[in-house]
């Protein structure tokens, strides 16, 4: 059997045998500037509808490319239903959050306005190709969605009853994550962490009288704010998430990590 195609690209269009595509300029531009393929190489295209498909470059040039799709490699799963909300910080931070938990298999990047919130302008496009980047190298079948900012208070307002908003609380008053984690239901979760200054007391003593916010500590120690997305993401899939469902299959001889 031919091995996996290495490059992963994600597509807009409908995947399906003969199909041929035309990629964007970027990616035109990586597949021969930076990975120095050819026509006649494969890759993998996903597009979040419709699994993974092999497909076969049949043009390229330095702004232009053309694939033709030609069988499936995996099905579309289903994709988890994990929320972040985070408030914006610093760009090399806020790029950083908003990858990782793309790899961490979060389904929605929902950016909130805090009282302490300090940065009021966001790139979206920039942020989107980042997630879609991560998406292709962590070999996800889904790129999660980027939602435009909201105040926070607003946000949890129209909150829907049934999803748990995991609220990380730096103040030491929580109970330890893992613990708090493993006493819920299950059902659909989010996670909310605050800004640089963290949250004001006011926001804090609000949000913990909503009856579906629970409060977590995430250890003894001052955490940056994408330090804690991470920590709390993590927690958040191995208790109760999708690191122990069954779908962690792989493909015999593919590592679990890439560089």
């Amino acid at each position: 059997m031919e091995a996996k195609a290495a490059t992963r690209l994600y597509v807009e269009a409908g995947l399906g045998a003969g199909a041929m595509l035309a990629l964007a300029p970027a990616q035109a531009h990586q597949l021969r500037a930076v990975l120095r393929l050819a026509p006649g190489d494969a890759v993998a295209l996903f597009n979040g509808r419709d699994g993974e498909w092999r497909a076969r470059i049949a043009s390229l040039t330095r702004d232009r490319a053309t694939v033709a799709v030609e069988a499936p490699l995996r099905a579309q799963e289903e994709a988890g239903d994990l929320w972040l909300l985070f408030a914006p910080v610093k760009r090399a931070r806020l790029e950083l959050i908003v990858e990782k938990a793309t790899e961490l298999g979060v389904s929605a990047l929902c950016p909130v306005i805090t009282e302490r919130t300090n940065i009021d302008r966001l790139n979206p496009e920039r942020l989107g190709a980042i997630a879609r980047e991560a998406a292709e190298q962590s070999e996800r079948l889904s790129v999660p969605e980027l939602r435009a900012p909201l105040p926070l208070m607003r946000l949890v307002t129209d909150w829907p009853a049934e999803r748990r908003l995991i609220l990380c609380d730096e103040t030491g008053a929580a109970p330890p994550a893992a613990a708090a984690l493993e006493a819920l239901p299950p059902g659909p979760r989010a996670v909310l962490i605050g800004p640089e200054g963290g949250f004001a007391e006011t926001e804090l003593d609000a949000l913990r009288k909503l009856p579906f916010v629970c409060p977590v500590g995430l250890g003894p120690r001052v955490l940056r704010c994408d330090t804690a997305a991470i920590a709390a993401l993590a927690m958040a899939q191995a208790v109760g998430g999708d690191w122990s469902a069954a779908r962690l299959r792989r493909p015999a001889g593919q590592t679990a990590t890439r560089g």
